[in-house]
């Protein structure tokens, strides 16, 4: 069994599925008063700070944070000013559909930042690693397959696939590579890599573990995406890879644990409560209502 990566719930957007826009109706380029000024757009400062984060983004990419990207970024975050400038002059931020989607940004942004200090204050010990990884390798029970396939849209087709092996065996990559549907795999022959086959459909997983060892499956096996012909190349127990292997992932996978429990129980102690949407009043409903009278 190979431990594969788990993105760490680490943003607002991700965690909550909360819209990024604006984040305020003041220009989220300027700095407070106390900060360092790069530059200033009709009065608005723009914080050396940020300009200072965008650099080491940038370096952090293998790029250099030169004098001339230094310029390129105060010239877009300068645009952004005056762009924002002459829409709160419109009373742009203050529109209802706008209103909402600022307030929605400052939440991810304050979810972002809750979540960035809660990892940074809350590192997974080792000895809660070991113990995870423990439990994960005492489950690796079972046998994990490498197999390819040839996934095509009808029985028929499949069959004509099934015949032509028989002819030829080693034609599998190369019909794959002609016939398959599935993109991710017909490029390398419909080589799927090593598997456990309780990770597929059951259908294809049941008709791999029948299989031996360098045979393909004589009947078509039918499934929710189509017919598959598969060819079994080899099997083993399940391995576990060594914890200092999967310790990066396997660091994420506990962290998105904790978190989901933290919130889970942030959830049960708040007080919410939820309010019956308005019903729309029907056509139906505007068409029977009286006309007023015109008389006196």
């Amino acid at each position: 069994m190979f431990i594969k990566p788990r993105f760490l719930l680490a943003s607002a957007v991700s965690l909550l599925a909360l819209s990024a826009c604006s984040s305020s109706d003041t220009p989220s380029v300027a700095g407070s008063a106390k900060d360092s000024v790069a530059a200033t757009v009709n009065g608005t400062p723009i914080s050396e700070r940020l300009v200072g984060l965008m650099l080491k983004q940038r370096a952090d990419l293998g790029r250099p944070a030169s004098a001339e990207a230094r310029k390129t970024f105060i010239d877009n975050l300068a645009m952004q000013v005056i762009i924002t400038q002459e829409a709160v002059k419109k009373g742009l931020d203050q529109a209802p559909d706008v209103a909402d989607k600022l307030e929605l940004s400052r939440q991810s942004i304050l979810i972002d930042a809750f979540v960035q200090d809660y990892l940074k204050n809350n590192a997974v010990s080792d000895d809660v690693l070991k113990a995870e990884y423990d439990k994960i390798k005492a489950q690796a029970t079972g046998t994990e397959y490498k197999a390819r396939h040839i996934l095509v849209e009808n029985e028929a087709e499949a069959k004509d696939i099934i015949a032509r092996l028989k002819k030829n065996p080693k034609a599998f990559e190369a019909l794959a590579k002609e016939k398959s549907k599935d993109r991710g795999s017909k490029v390398n022959g419909g080589d799927l890599g090593w598997f456990d086959p309780r990770g597929m459909v059951p259908e294809f997983g049941a008709a791999v573990a029948r299989l031996a060892k360098g045979k393909f499956t004589e009947e078509p096996v039918k499934s929710q995406f189509g017919y598959h012909v598969i060819l079994l190349e080899d099997s083993r127990p399940q391995l576990v890879q060594p914890l200092e292997q999967v310790r990066p992932a396997l660091t994420q996978q506990v962290q998105q644990q904790n978190l989901k429990k933290l919130f889970d129980e942030m959830k049960a102690k708040a007080k919410i409560e939820i309010v019956q949407a308005p019903a729309a009043a029907s056509a139906s409903t505007q068409e029977a209502k009286p006309a007023e009278s015109t008389k006196k």
